[in-house]
């Protein structure tokens, strides 16, 4: 993943041959988060990790603002857009299917705060981290770093710049609040 940000740098200063050099790194990398996630997902969900890493892959490339510090960062990135993706995919498949349709994800995998079987709708969750961003920004970061990345403490430390103390302290207090806010 070294390589991938040095790629990337090169990409953005208009170097078009990079694009095809990270090809195969980062699609590795994006392949293990979209099968990770979807895991999580019903089982029947429409949505491949195949279809789930194209699409991320392609506004991944398209963030020509973003200065790639390290493979943390860049996992850190690719939650956020996978997060997006996924959300986008609920929210049109609710749209088609207004009687009651929800697409679940598993608190045990997702938050580790709830009985091992428990489930709660993607949009209610999204709901739940857009209020705790209202609260506080840091902790739906981490949040989303843990539960869409799949990053460990330490990654996700490493993506927001802050020490693993505080994102473990900041973690639990954001599971609490969450598992509040979905019971």
């Amino acid at each position: 993943m070294a390589d991938v940000v040095a790629l990337l740098e090169r990409w953005q200063r208009g170097d078009k041959s990079a694009l095809d050099e990270m090809v195969p790194s980062v699609y590795d990398e994006l392949k293990r988060l979209a099968r990770v996630y979807l895991s999580r997902e019903r089982p029947d969900h429409s949505l491949q990790p195949t279809e789930l890493v194209h699409e991320a892959y392609v506004r991944l490339v398209a963030q020509r603002e973003v200065d790639w510090r390290n493979r943390a960062h860049f996992l850190g990135v690719a939650a956020q857009v996978i997060r997006r993706i996924l959300l986008h995919h609920a929210e049109h498949r609710s749209a088609k299917k207004r009687e009651g349709y929800s697409r679940r994800v598993s608190l045990d995998a997702a938050l580790e705060c709830l009985e091992r079987d428990a489930t709660v709708d993607i949009l209610t969750l999204n709901a739940a981290m857009e209020r705790l961003a209202e609260m506080d920004p840091r902790q739906s970061q981490i949040v989303e770093l843990r539960v869409f990345g799949g990053l460990t403490v330490e990654e996700a430390a490493a993506v927001l710049d802050l020490s693993a103390t505080t994102v473990k302290r900041e973690w639990s207090v954001a599971r609490l609040w969450l598992q509040k806010e979905l019971q």
